[in-house]
């Protein structure tokens, strides 16, 4: 578990804010610049769930675009496997996959038919991704007879549980989960989350999830990266991030962002 698989250096990005001006005199006006990453650095090993929490807004989702090169970075870089991920394109692309909280599909096509037309974008014969979305499903306790089920008629937890499907279709040695569960069901969320566990066990998958779900990320990750503005404010395994709390019983991840940050979690969520 040595091997750096995803390995990001110094990121930085920020956005030109608009102006509430007008006409001429918005022309006039000089743009702030707003820092969505602020000289991100970090390193995934292989096998390694690795996660990154914070409130909405604080920079995950501007990260994982960076790393699957949907934005460019304003400075640093991001490695895969030792790959540049601009420079080697087409070959890191192979090496991983993405889900999203709101997943596109082809909603008028059964699952199984979302399912196959992956299958053979990655010239996987048809028997063998037939045969590997049953297996997935099984472990997402998706039930068979919802494969032949248009994708647009199932729920929000079935979609996403397809999402996570066809994400894994290709067994990437990578795998970016940004909000995976967000606005699941307490059972639907809990399938997800155990199937995470699994595919790192099963296949030593290196995962990067990304959630504001605190109970999650201290549920199911190694390593713990908290992030706010943009900034990594500290990142330890979540047993040594709740040693930093002191004078609170049965500390949680909710508390360590209390102590890190000074601000309520339940305030920066709202």
């Amino acid at each position: 578990m040595n091997e750096v698989v995803l390995e990001c250096k110094n990121l930085t990005k920020a956005f030109n804010t608009h102006s509430n001006g007008s006409g001429i005199r918005n022309f006039f006006v000089r743009k702030k610049k707003m820092f969505a990453l602020k000289n991100i650095s970090f390193s995934v090993r292989k096998g390694e769930i690795f996660g990154i929490v914070g409130p909405n807004g604080s920079g995950k989702s501007t990260l994982v675009r960076i790393i699957v090169n949907l934005l460019i970075p304003d400075s640093g870089y991001c490695m895969v496997k030792g790959m540049d991920v601009q420079k080697n394109e087409i070959e890191v692309r192979r090496l991983m996959n993405r889900v999203s909280v709101e997943a596109s599909f082809f909603k008028k096509l059964s699952v199984m038919e979302n399912l196959l037309y992956i299958g053979r974008l990655y010239n996987m014969k048809s028997d063998e991704t037939r045969k590997r979305v049953e297996e997935i499903m099984k472990k997402l306790v998706f039930p068979v007879t919802y494969l032949e089920e248009s994708v647009e008629n199932l729920s929000r937890g079935m979609q996403q549980k397809v999402a996570v499907a066809r994400a894994f279709m290709t067994q990437p040695e990578l795998l970016l989960l940004d909000e995976p569960t967000t606005g699941l069901d307490p059972v639907s969320k809990r399938h997800v989350q155990e199937f995470i566990v699994y595919v790192r066990k099963r296949f030593e998958t290196t995962i990067l999830l990304c959630s504001h779900d605190m109970a999650e990320v201290e549920k199911i990750c190694d390593r713990v990266a908290i992030i706010m503005k943009g900034e990594f404010v500290k990142v330890d395994t979540p047993e040594r991030l709740k040693i930093l709390v002191r004078g609170v019983e049965n500390t949680t991840m909710e508390d360590v962002f209390i102590q890190l940050t000074g601000r309520e979690w339940e305030q920066e969520v709202n």
